[in-house]
Order: C-alpha cells, then structure tokens, then sequence
C-alpha cells in the first residue's frame, strides 16, 4: 500500500483532537496519582496497624493487577451498582489509582532519606505530628523524588491507548476509526504513531530539566 499524503493530512484534525483528549487524561490522572500517592504514603507510615495493613494491602493489589483490568472494573462494574463517569473520566480515574501506588513508594523513599536528626530535632522542638509532616519532612522529602515523580507523566501518556478499550476517543480509537471509515491504516496508524512519540519525547525532556533544576537543589 502506498502512503497517501492526502489522505494523511486529511486525517490530522481528528489525530490531533483524540491526542488532546489523551493529553487530559494524562493530567487528570497525574494529578490524581500525586495526591492520591501520597495519602497511600502516609498511610502506610501510620503507626495504627488497622490503617497501615489495608492500605499496603490495596497498594500491592492494584501494583499486582494489570491496569486494563482496573479499566473494565471502573468502567463496567461499578455501574452496576450505581458508581458510573464519563469514559473519560473514567479513564483518568483508573490511571491515576494505578499510578498513585507507584508514585506512593517514590514518596516513601523520599520520606525514609530524610535524616533521622530531622525527627529528632522536630520532637525536641515539641512540634506536633502534623506540623512535624507539613513543615520539617515533607518539604525535605518530596523535592528529592520530584524528577522520578516526573517521570511517571511520561509512561502513564504511553498508557493512554488503553482507554481504547472503554471507548475513549483518544488518538489510537480516532486511528482507528479513519481506518474503518476510508480502509486505509496506513495513514492514521503512522501519523498517530508520530504524534506519540514527539508528545513523549517532549515530556521526557521537560523531565530532564526538572531533574537537573531539583538535582542541584538536592547538592546545595
């Protein structure tokens, strides 16, 4: 088959309004895997066992299970019983749980680096434990995971596809709508698969200038 330039060109408007739709599901669920990620970190640090154990519990579960799986549950399961999103909703909400328990052991990594002499200080100083969190480990832990924090952004856009499988029009559903539309996959295929990979490699260099602002950060 020999590639269609017109048919190409044609096909960009609608490419690029399904890569836009990808684009928000991306932030949403980013957003959503920050926020959520880090409530599974503290959690899992709470010195209650009946918090701590179904927390970790819930974490290593949905680590455990595939992502897709997550989708269909959120999609068409919990309809059943009265729970129901937008797809696009829908989609944002199944990549940021997914994602929060990963970006959650970042954060835990972060907390442990802070020096046990932060601890100590914070206790002499007779701070409470929620101002101990807010104002002495957190703004010394999380500026330490912010570049692997940052990297997450960019699998979970690679993950978007995926929300083909619960009708989201994002770019791969629009490619392959164009296929079926005119039988031609050539075109779409190809453009959608460039239009993924520019946004990626865009989002892996904005990640590296984080890692290298916070980098120094870290080394003064």
């Amino acid at each position: 088959m020999n590639f269609d330039w017109r048919a190409a060109w044609d096909s960009v408007p609608r490419l690029l309004d399904g890569m836009l739709v990808a684009l928000q599901a991306t932030v949403l669920g980013y957003l959503i895997a920050l926020v959520l990620g880090l409530v599974f970190a503290l959690l899992r640090r709470s010195q209650q066992p009946w918090v701590r154990m179904p927390v970790a519990v819930v974490v290593e579960f949905i680590r455990s299970t595939p992502l897709l799986v997550q989708l269909f549950f959120l999609f068409f399961v919990l309809p059943t019983i009265g729970i129901e999103f937008s797809p696009l909703a829908t989609g944002a909400i199944g990549l940021g749980v997914h994602y929060a328990t990963y970006t959650s052991e970042v954060y835990r990594a972060g907390i442990d680096g802070v020096p046990p002499g932060q601890w100590e200080a914070a206790t002499a100083l007779n701070l409470s434990r929620r101002r101990t969190w807010t104002a002495v480990i957190l703004p010394q832990a999380v500026p330490r995971v912010v570049p692997a924090l940052a990297n997450y952004v960019i699998a979970m856009f690679k993950d978007t596809p995926q929300l083909t499988a619960i009708t989201v029009l994002e770019g791969l559903s629009v490619a392959r709508s164009l296929g079926a539309e005119t039988f031609r996959y050539l075109e779409p295929f190809t453009l959608v698969g460039i239009m993924y990979l520019t946004m990626a490699l865009v989002m892996a260099w904005l990640a590296r200038i984080v890692e290298r602002r916070f980098g120094r950060v870290r080394a003064v």
